[in-house]
């Protein structure tokens, strides 16, 4: 037996499970301090009704007979692509049913699509940006190198064509900074990719919070993205379905080999999304299924603004929030990022992500998101209020 020493070349535990860590210490040393988490990109809101509906009647369904189902295609039922189908085609963009793949959720996704590909293949990451994208490569021992996002390229960094990749992960809106690609910027990682022989895995799971109608919120609003790019997205942040798992993989039939593979893959590894989930999901693209879900999101913009307007009054540097649930700031006074996670868990109890957990690039800057309720977010900037003014 011989174990998979690639393992040993992680950090040695996951970003959120160090931060759940000191935070339970915290407060277990600290049981009369009551704690605000704007760390985590959990959301708060309760799913809408149209899905509690939907997902009632089919709970109703499985207990009858004439209606049970069992197993269900690993792609997912026709129902759900052709309500994804739909969506897109509102955008634009063009998709046939066998191109859709129902999972259960980006993360999933974006981890096994690498059984697709050879170990040889060089990744190209941008830094920083959502740990999963490099831990799974390294789980796997591939190359990685990173793409530089910085403030001075809007943390939006662009093709070097002096370097060569084969797998390149786009997120925009990204995580953690919420910086949006263009179409123009966009055109430019497409053409790179398609003159390298080169796939972009592209996640789109904040695409709901584009305010922007200009801005892309799918890569196949590109020309050309179709020959080079698979699609991930997630109904965790558009729909609250973080406890709830489902989202979708676009995967297009010019990609050839890719999409049956893919198929294969799915059909020997994984057994589907529980039917009853698929219902609710189905609802999430319903036309008033998408007026409930907006006015959640809306309701999360609100505490973006809460706390980009405090920051802002404070004098914190920061960006995101206006495309993105997430608010990306630089440490007041030079502090590094878990240097100001702790200072801001002691004196205020307030919990961020910090910024070197996505990253080299990320030393310094600092995460809040705007997934909390209201009342503690409110509640958090007045903390941050007494802290720095």
């Amino acid at each position: 037996m011989k174990i998979n020493e690639n393992y040993s070349n992680l950090e040695q535990s996951y970003l959120f499970s160090t931060i759940a860590k000191k935070v339970k210490e915290f407060s277990e040393n600290n049981p009369d301090k009551k704690i605000i988490r704007l760390g985590i990109g959990d959301v708060t809101l309760p799913l809408c009704k149209s899905v509690i509906d939907a997902m009632h009647k089919a709970v109703d369904e499985m207990g009858v007979q004439e209606t049970f189902r069992g197993y269900g295609p690993e792609q997912g039922y026709k129902f759900v692509s052709s309500a994804v189908q739909g969506y897109y085609a509102k955008r634009g963009v063009s998709l046939e049913l066998d191109e859709i793949f129902i999972s259960d959720g980006a993360k999933s996704d974006l981890g096994n699509i690498l059984d697709l590909f050879s170990k040889d293949n060089t990744v190209l990451v941008p830094d920083p940006v959502y740990p999963v994208y490099v831990d799974t490569n390294i789980m796997a021992g591939r190359k990685v190198v990173f793409a530089d996002a910085n403030g001075e390229n809007e943390f939006l960094p662009m093709p070097d064509n002096n370097v060569k990749a084969d797998l390149i992960y786009i997120c925009s809106p990204n995580n953690p900074t919420g910086a949006v690609y263009n179409k123009e910027q966009l055109k430019k990682w497409v053409d790179y990719a398609l003159s390298n022989n080169a796939v972009i895995l592209f996640d789109a799971a904040y695409e709901s919070f584009i305010s922007d109608e200009n801005l892309p919120r799918s890569i196949y609003e590109i020309e050309g993205a179709k020959n080079c790019a698979i699609e991930f997205c997630s109904l965790s942040k558009t729909a609250g379905f973080t406890g709830t798992r489902c989202g979708y993989t676009i995967v297009p039939a010019a990609l050839g080999a890719l999409n049956k593979y893919w198929l294969r893959r799915q059909t020997t590894k994984f057994n589907g999304v529980p039917y009853i989930i698929q219902r609710g999901a189905e609802a999430v693209f319903t036309e008033q299924g998408q007026k409930e879900i907006k006015e959640n999101i809306a309701y999360y913009k609100e505490n973006a603004k809460v706390i980009s307007e405090t920051l802002t009054r404070l004098g914190i540097w920061h960006v995101g929030g206006k495309h993105s649930p997430y608010i990306w700031l630089k440490c007041p006074n030079n502090m590094s990022s878990w240097d100001f996670f702790d200072y801001l868990l002691e004196n205020a109890q307030v919990v961020g992500t910090p910024g070197a957990g996505f990253g080299k690039n990320g030393e310094g800057y600092f995460r809040l998101t705007s997934f909390g309720s209201k009342e503690n977010t409110i509640e958090a900037m007045e903390r941050f209020e007494k802290l720095f003014k």
